[in-house]
C-alpha cells in the first residue's frame, strides 16, 4: 500500500481478518496495536483466533469495541500453555504497556506499602512507594499513608525490628553486602552461615547501640544483641502480625510471658505483657464483622460514566484490619466483568497479603483461573486454597454492600478533592465544540423529547443545561395541540420547535437566551422535522443535532458522511447522555401526570352504575386513582362506596386498563 493510496477502513478490516486466519486456536494473550505500534488493548483468551475475530466481526457488544477497532492497525499474540499462564502474562503486559482501553487507576501516583527487605541478613521494615523488588516482601497497598506509618510503629513495639531509615542499620547492611559479594554469596541465608560474616557480627559486641535499640524498639543487630537466627524469628513474627494473624500470635506471646515468669525473668515477662496489651488495644479498635474467623478480602465497586470507585475491606480473623479505596479511570463504557477482572489483576499483583476468600457481588468469568493464580501466590504450607464467592444473603452479602457504600463515598471524596466535575464539564464542552464544529463551547444547551402512547396525551419536554449543569428553572413542558390519531413524533416536534422558537418566545425573558446548541432525542427523523420548521421560520443561526437512542450517534445537518460518534467513556458523551436522560425523565413524568388525570375520569366513566357521587366516594376512600388501580376486588368491596356488582365491574375494567397501560408504556419507553 503506497502513501498516495492510503488503506481505507474496509480494506484494513479485510486485511486483519485475513491475517487472523493464521492465528492458532490455542490459549494465549493478544495485543491490539495502532498505526504507530502503540498498544491499545491487552486481553487473554482460551482460544485466540475465535476471540480476536469477535472484535473485527463486531460480535463483541461492549460499547468501546467500534472505536477500538477503528484505531486498530495490527496485532500481536503470544501462545501459552494454559489459562493460568495467560492470566499472569496478561497482567504483566498491562503493567508494562498501560494500554488506553484497559482499566487503570485514576491516580497516577504509586500507593504506599509496608516492606520487609528479605534479601538482607537483618531484614528491615520500611514505608515505601517503590516498584516491587523480588527480594522484598510487601504488605498493602495502603491508600492512607498515615495508617501505614502508624502500623509500622505498632509492629516494631510488638516485635523489635530494625528500621531501614536507621543509619547504623544501613552501615551494617552495606558491610554485610560487601562481605557477601566478596564471598560470592547470593542469598541472605548463605550470608548468615558464612564464617566471615559471623566474625564481623561477633566484632560488633563492643559497638554503641543505635537509638532504637537503646529505647527498646530496635533489636540491637548493630551491637550484637541478637543473632541472625533470633532475628529471623522476629521477622516471621512481624510477617504474621502484618498479615492479620493476631490470635495465634498473642497465644505465642502469652506462652513466652509465662515461661519468662517461671524463669523469674520478670523484666522480659513485663516487656512481653506490654506487647500483648499493644496488640489487644489495636484489635479492640478494629471493627468485628463476623462471628467466624473470616479471612477474606471484600470488594465493592461503584461506577459513573467516566470513572469508578473501588473499596477493599481486608478482613482477618473476623475483623477489618485495613481498608483501601481506589479510583479507576474507566466508567460504564467498560463492562462490569472487565473492570473487576483488570482491577483484581492489578491489586493482587501489587500485594503479598493473599486471603483465603475473595468476596464480590458477582463471580468473575475466569474464577477458576484466578483462584489457581492466587492459591499459588498464597503458597500455604497447609495446602489451603483461595476461593471466590458472590454471596446472596447473610453477613458476607452485608460486607459487600458495606464495601459498595464506601466505594461510592470514595468516589465522591475524590471528585470533591480534585474538582473533578467542573473539570469534566469544561472538557465536555470543549469536546462538543470540536466534534460538532461549533463556533464556541455550548454554554446553553436545550434538549427536547416527545412522550406519547398512540397519539394520546402527547407531550414534549425542554430541559436546559447552562455551563454543563441542569438549569431547572429554565425547564419547560408542552402539551401537543396538533390533533393526532396515532403517535407522530415528526409533527409533534415541529409544533414544539415553532412554539419555542417563535419571535414571541425568543423575546420572552422567561425562556432565557438563545441556545448555543439544540439536541433532539430521536435521531435523524426528529432532526429532519425540526430543520423543515426552522426553514419555514427563517432560523439558520442555531446549531441543532439529532441524538439516536441506540448507538448514541449525533446526526448533524452540515455533515453528509454520517453521524458524529463521540468516543466511548469521553466527558462529552457523558454530558450528552445526561442531557438526553434528563429530557426523557422530564417528558415521561409530565406524560404520566396528564394520563393519570385524564384516565381517572374516562376509565371510571366506562363502568356501568358508577355515577358522580359514587366516584367521589371511591376517590375519598382510596385517596388517588393509582391506589384504586392497585386495589384488589375485596378491597374495593370493603370500601362500601359502591354495590358489589358495580365493584366487580369496576375491578374488571381496571384490570384491563392496567394490562393495556403497562404494555403500551413499555413500548413507549423503549421505542
Amino acid at each position: 500500500m503506497t502513501e498516495s493510496s492510503p488503506e481505507t477502513q474496509e480494506q484494513k478490516l479485510a486485511r486483519i481478518k485475513r491475517e487472523l486466519a493464521d492465528v492458532p486456536a490455542l490459549p494465549g494473550v493478544y495485543l491490539w496495536k495502532d498505526r504507530d505500534g502503540g498498544v491499545l488493548y491487552v486481553g487473554k483468551a482460551k482460544q485466540l483466533r475465535a476471540r480476536m475475530r469477535q472484535y473485527v466481526n463486531f460480535q463483541d457488544e461492549r460499547a468501546k469495541i467500534p472505536l477500538l477497532v477503528e484505531q486498530i492497525h495490527s496485532f500481536e499474540y503470544i501462545v501459552v500453555g494454559n489459562e493460568h499462564e495467560s492470566l499472569v502474562l496478561e497482567k504483566n503486559l498491562i503493567n508494562e504497556h498501560a494500554p488506553f482501553y484497559n482499566v487503570d487507576f485514576k491516580d497516577d501516583k504509586s500507593y504506599p506499602f509496608i516492606a520487609i527487605t528479605k534479601g538482607d541478613v537483618f531484614p528491615a521494615i520500611k514505608y515505601t512507594r517503590e516498584r516491587h523488588r523480588g527480594d522484598t516482601r510487601y504488605f498493602g497497598p495502603y491508600t492512607d499513608s498515615r495508617a501505614a506509618r502508624r502500623l509500622i510503629d505498632i509492629a516494631r513495639r510488638v516485635v523489635p525490628l530494625c528500621s531501614a531509615s536507621c543509619a547504623e542499620w544501613r552501615a551494617l547492611n552495606r558491610q554485610l553486602h560487601k562481605l557477601a559479594a566478596e564471598r560470592r554469596l547470593r542469598t541472605a541465608g548463605e550470608a548468615r552461615r558464612d564464617e566471615d560474616v559471623e566474625r564481623h557480627l561477633a566484632s560488633l559486641d563492643e559497638a554503641r547501640p543505635c537509638f532504637d535499640a537503646h529505647v527498646g524498639i530496635g533489636p540491637g543487630a548493630c551491637c550484637a544483641r541478637i543473632t541472625p537466627e533470633e532475628y529471623e524469628r522476629n521477622v516471621r513474627a512481624i510477617e504474621r502480625f502484618l498479615s492479620g494473624q493476631r490470635t495465634e500470635f498473642i497465644e505465642e506471646l502469652e506462652d513466652e510471658m509465662h515461661a519468662a515468669a517461671a524463669d523469674l525473668d520478670f523484666e522480659r515477662a513485663a516487656r512481653t505483657k506490654e506487647r500483648i496489651a499493644t496488640i489487644r488495644s489495636l484489635t479492640d479498635k478494629q471493627h468485628a464483622v463476623s462471628a467466624h474467623d473470616l479471612d477474606a478480602d471484600v470488594f465493592g465497586f461503584y461506577r459513573e460514566e467516566t470513572i469508578a470507585g473501588v473499596h477493599a475491606l481486608i478482613v482477618r480473623e473476623g475483623r477489618i484490619i485495613n481498608s483501601n479505596e481506589f479510583v479507576l479511570n474507566r466508567g460504564k463504557d467498560v463492562p462490569d466483568a472487565d473492570l473487576q477482572h483488570t482491577f483484581l489483576l492489578r491489586y493482587y499483583d501489587a500485594t503479598a497479603s493473599i486471603p483465603h476468600e475473595v468476596i464480590l457481588r458477582d463471580m468473575p468469568e475466569d474464577a477458576d483461573v484466578m483462584q489457581g493464580w492466587l492459591t499459588e501466590k498464597l503458597a500455604s504450607p497447609h495446602g489451603a486454597k483461595v476461593r471466590f464467592s458472590a454471596p446472596q444473603r447473610g453477613e458476607k452479602r452485608a460486607l459487600v454492600e458495606m464495601a459498595e457504600t464506601n466505594a461510592q463515598h470514595a468516589l465522591m471524596r475524590y471528585k470533591v478533592r480534585t474538582n473533578y466535575d467542573d473539570k469534566r464539564i469544561n472538557t465536555a464542552l470543549l469536546q462538543l465544540e470540536s466534534a460538532l464544529a461549533l463556533d464556541a463551547p455550548p454554554m446553553r444547551i436545550e434538549c427536547f423529547d416527545i412522550s406519547t402512547i398512540h397519539g394520546s396525551y402527547t407531550v414534549a419536554s425542554m430541559v436546559v443545561f447552562t455551563g454543563g449543569k441542569p438549569d431547572k428553572n429554565q425547564y419547560r413542558r408542552f402539551k401537543i395541540k396538533t390533533p393526532l390519531t396515532e403517535a407522530n413524533d415528526f409533527l409533534s416536534m415541529q409544533e414544539v420547535m415553532q412554539r419555542r422558537y417563535s419571535p414571541e418566545r425568543m423575546a420572552d425573558a422567561r425562556f432565557g437566551s438563545k441556545p448555543d446548541l439544540i439536541i433532539l432525542d430521536g435521531g435523524k427523523p426528529q432532526l429532519t422535522a425540526a430543520l423543515e420548521m426552522f426553514a419555514d421560520m427563517g432560523i439558520d443561526d442555531i446549531p441543532i443535532v439529532g441524538l439516536a437512542k441506540r448507538d448514541e450517534e449525533l446526526f448533524v445537518p452540515w455533515q453528509d458522511t454520517g453521524p458524529v460518534v463521540l468516543p466511548g467513556g469521553s466527558s462529552s458523551l457523558y454530558l450528552v447522555k445526561q442531557v438526553r436522560d434528563e429530557a426523557h425523565r422530564f417528558a415521561i413524568t409530565f406524560h404520566r401526570e396528564l394520563r393519570g388525570k385524564g384516565m381517572t375520569a374516562s376509565i371510571l366513566d366506562d363502568v356501568p352504575g358508577l355515577g358522580p357521587v359514587r366516584k367521589k366516594a371511591l376517590m375519598r376512600h382510596f385517596k388517588s386513582f393509582r391506589n384504586l388501580r392497585a386495589a384488589t376486588l375485596d378491597e374495593i368491596k370493603d370500601a362500601r362506596a359502591v354495590p358489589e356488582d358495580v365493584a366487580e365491574e369496576l375491578y374488571l375494567v381496571l384490570a384491563q386498563y392496567n394490562e393495556k397501560s403497562e404494555s403500551e408504556e413499555a413500548r413507549s419507553e423503549h421505542g
